[in-house]
């Protein structure tokens, strides 16, 4: 059964553009990842990004302490993240390059350059009992050098095939890299992941490519989520208004 993984960086997002700095605020992820969790999602993903720019230290924490399910902590391969990461002990982490300046995680790890470094943070987390997985695009070199890291999973970036949805020939081609991609991973003794860009339109194709265990998929469900939920909100505040009207004319 292919699984799911809930992204929960973007209810942090909200929260930081009005709370940043402060001890509390709303929308909580933690809550939202149980939320996730009650509904059937597989597993939470979270991203503690070097400049902290939605998810926090504290949120990490609560999640690993909170959630039932398997926690995926994204992560750059830094020395204080890898610190963390250590200590907080998820079931897994997924390595992603990180730029400052970039929106969101903008193109895969660049593996092969970097066989070394990231071959031996893999054998810290797997000596601390955490699996591995790298985020890279489907491509040969990459996933060749991934399979020599000894990590236990790739993440397939699908922001490309995201993309180039609306362009049948495009998205044609990316969609046979990810087939071509995931194929290869197996081959050489890798699960394969997948995520970027996964929203209710374009999953409908993914399932042409094989050998997939889960999904990681955040933005667009907490976009989703807004929309639905909004009536429900806008109803609940309503009503408490109703109530705070007939208290003040006792």
């Amino acid at each position: 059964m292919l699984k799911l993984g809930v992204n929960i960086d973007h209810v942090a997002t909200l929260r930081e553009a009005r709370y940043r700095g402060q001890e509390h605020g709303e929308p909580d992820p933690v809550a939202a990842a149980l939320l996730c969790e009650a509904a059937g999602a597989h597993g939470i993903t979270a991203h503690l990004r070097e400049d902290r720019r939605h998810i926090q230290d504290p949120d990490v924490r609560k999640l690993r302490e909170s959630i039932k399910t398997r926690l995926n902590l994204e992560m750059a391969n830094a020395a204080e993240i890898v610190s963390i990461a250590l200590k907080l002990k998820p079931d897994i982490v997924c390595l992603v390059p990180e730029k400052r300046l970039e929106v969101t995680t903008e193109g895969g790890l660049e593996v092969v350059a970097n066989l070394a470094a990231l071959t031996e943070t893999r054998k810290r987390m797997n000596d601390a009992s955490i699996e591995v997985s790298l985020f890279i695009a489907p491509d040969a070199a990459q996933i060749e050098a991934a399979a020599q890291t000894g990590s236990q999973f790739i993440e397939l970036h699908t922001g490309a095939f995201a993309e180039r949805f609306t362009d049948p020939q495009r998205r044609e081609h990316e969609l046979q890299r990810l087939v071509a991609g995931a194929k290869q991973a197996h081959a050489l003794g890798l699960k394969v992941n997948a995520g970027h860009g996964l929203n209710y339109e374009n999953l409908t194709l993914l399932h042409r490519v094989p050998h997939m265990v889960e999904l990681n998929i955040g933005h667009s469900i907490i976009s989703r989520a807004v929309t639905v939920g909004l009536a429900a909100a806008v109803k609940e505040m309503l009503k408490l208004m109703e109530n705070y009207s007939a208290q003040s004319k006792v």
